[in-house]
């Protein structure tokens, strides 16, 4: 494992979070990063850092991290996706909306209204070290990695969510027996 690499994008998932903070702004790590901060330890490389945030707050998300030194990347559509690079680490910050119920959607693209996985944003926060920060849903995760090759035909199955999968089921199982 690069530890060197893990370290910096340790350091600045919490400053992201300090960021939003400062600007009353809601993130959800997803992808790897929000395993790992839910079982409360660095288990792989990462490639980036993954986050769900809400589309309202995306201007004053971009204008803080700007400030702060993030570039921006070209990604997807804006109204789905911004995308930044610092350090040589990219985060990428998929942006939601909600339904008339309040359920989490996806914002904007071509799949804007789909909705998320039910509960995706109702988990306690993860940390790791000193580093805390909201999360979503293990459950969410699991089904998330389980589902994108379908929701997105064209992009195979890949072993490092299926190993990630059978991480957060290996956990979720060991915290129910701990608390029977």
């Amino acid at each position: 494992m690069d530890e060197e690499r893990s370290a910096r994008q340790l350091q600045l998932i919490g400053e992201t979070v300090g960021i939003a903070q400062a600007l009353g702004v809601e993130l959800w790590l997803r992808g790897g990063w929000a395993m790992d901060f839910f079982l409360g330890e660095v288990t792989r490389d990462h490639e980036d850092i993954d986050w769900f945030a809400r589309a309202e707050d995306a201007h004053a998300l971009t204008d803080g991290l700007l400030r702060a030194g993030h570039e921006p990347v070209p990604g997807p559509p804006a109204d789905q996706q911004v995308d930044f690079r610092k350090q040589g680490v990219e985060s990428s910050f998929a942006l939601l909306a909600a339904d008339g119920s309040g359920r989490a959607v996806v914002a904007g693209g071509p799949w804007a209204g789909e909705p998320w996985p039910e509960g995706m944003l109702d988990h306690p926060d993860g940390r790791i070290g000193a580093v805390g920060c909201r999360i979503i849903s293990p459950r969410a995760q699991i089904e998330i990695k389980q589902m994108t090759p379908i929701w997105i035909p064209g992009r195979p199955r890949r072993r490092k969510d299926a190993e990630d999968v059978t991480r957060l089921e290996a956990a979720l199982l060991e915290r129910e027996r701990t608390r029977s």
